[in-house]
C-alpha cells in the first residue's frame, strides 16, 4: 500500500503542530518518522491511518495503483501505539479473539499460534489489567503486526519494552513485515526502526 503526503499540515486551534510536509511512502517498504517529542509524529500517524483530517495539504492512499478513497482505508491499516487503549477485563485469549472480529490476521495463524507467538502464553488466561505495561505493549504489536492489512503504523514501539522483547519485536518485524508497507514513529531510537529503506524527519 502506497501512501502520499502533499504540503500536509494540522493545525489545533490557532497552533500548527508541523505545517508543509512532503512524504511517500512506497508500497512494500518500510519507512521510519523521527522526531523530537512534541513534534507532530504522532498526529502525522492518525492522519495517514485515515483517523485525523489534515488542516491544509492532500494525503493519497493507493493500492497496486489504484487510488482509495479514506472509507475504505480502515479495512487495509493496523495500528498499535501506546495511547490507544486495550480492552483490560480480556484475557489474552479473548484478546485476539475479539480483534479477529474485526481485522483478519495472516493466514494460517489461529488464537493458540498467536498466543504462542506473544511470547505470553502462561498469562493467556489473565485478564490484560494484571498485565505489565511491557506486557500490554507486546499484545498491541502482536495485534498490529500479525493482522492481515497491507499498512502497518507503529508508534514508538519499543516504549516499556525490555531488552528480551525487543528483540521479540524485531524479529515479528522481520519475518511477517516483507511486502508490507511500514511506517514507524519514534524519538530518535534506531531499535524501534531497523532495516527500513527510508527515514523521513520532523523537525
Amino acid at each position: 500500500m502506497q501512501v502520499t503526503l502533499r504540503d500536509i499540515g494540522k493545525r489545533f486551534h490557532n497552533k500548527w503542530v508541523f505545517r508543509a510536509l512532503e512524504m511517500d511512502f512506497d508500497a512494500g517498504k518500510h519507512h521510519a518518522i523521527t522526531g523530537k517529542n512534541g513534534s507532530g509524529k504522532s498526529t502525522l500517524l492518525m492522519i495517514c491511518a485515515g483517523y485525523l483530517s489534515p488542516s491544509k495539504g492532500n494525503i493519497q492512499w493507493y493500492m497496486k495503483g489504484k487510488n482509495l478513497a479514506p472509507e475504505l482505508i480502515y479495512p487495509r491499516v493496523s495500528l498499535a501505539s501506546p495511547y490507544l487503549e486495550l480492552v483490560e477485563e480480556f484475557t489474552l485469549e479473548e484478546s485476539i479473539r475479539f480483534h479477529r472480529k474485526f481485522k483478519a490476521f495472516l493466514p494460517e495463524f489461529q488464537v493458540r499460534t498467536l498466543v504462542e507467538l506473544s511470547g505470553l502464553k502462561d498469562s493467556q488466561h489473565k485478564p490484560l489489567r494484571h498485565f505489565s505495561s511491557g506486557m500490554k505493549q507486546r499484545v498491541k504489536l502482536l495485534l498490529a503486526i500479525m493482522s492481515d492489512t497491507p499498512l502497518v503504523l507503529l508508534d514508538e514501539p519499543c516504549a516499556n519494552l525490555d531488552s528480551e522483547a525487543i528483540a521479540w519485536y524485531q524479529h515479528l518485524k522481520k519475518d511477517y513485515g516483507q511486502g508490507r508497507s511500514f511506517i514507524i514513529c519514534s524519538n530518535h531510537n534506531p531499535q524501534e526502526y531497523p532495516e527500513v529503506n527510508k527515514v523521513f524527519s520532523i523537525p
